[in-house]
């Protein structure tokens, strides 16, 4: 981070994703251009949404701390229920497999992601047998053998 800075998660500009068919909505805390060492987003799930893909990272660890609203987090080993206040922490490798979809049928769930933010990742996609690769000079999605 460059600077100090003081973000509320209803004054932020979203950034609608769709992934596979999944949509939600990203709200940067720390500005993709000033991460240095973590990345701090919130991110809103509509109803029936999941956001991301069923995935792990071999380098970033990721930490999920729900604001509002009910998720369901799928797990290598199951499905977890999660609520407002709930914090969940991902580990790197299969252990911290994990994708979270909105488990409400009214509301929008509405998390804060903390991950850390080494430059070379490599994350795995078991559920489409792919990896995805992204460094300071390249950026690739690949058939997982």
């Amino acid at each position: 981070m460059k600077e100090l800075l003081v973000k509320n998660v209803n004054a932020i500009e979203g950034r609608k994703m769709n992934r596979n068919g999944k949509e939600f909505t990203i709200k940067p805390v720390i500005p993709a251009e000033e991460v240095s060492k973590c990345r701090v987003n919130f991110v809103e799930v509509e109803r029936g949404h999941s956001a991301f893909s069923y995935h792990y990272h071999e380098v970033n660890e990721e930490v999920f701390y729900i604001i509002s609203g009910v998720g369901i987090v799928r797990t290598i080993n199951g499905d977890l229920k999660v609520k407002a206040g709930d914090a969940i922490t991902f580990p790197t490798g299969e252990k911290g497999a994990h994708v979270i979809s909105n488990g409400s049928e009214t509301e929008k769930l509405v998390y804060i992601d903390f991950d850390t933010a080494s430059i070379a990742e490599v994350v795995h996609f078991p559920d489409m047998n792919k990896v995805m690769v992204t460094g300071p000079y390249s950026k690739g999605m690949y058939d997982e053998e």
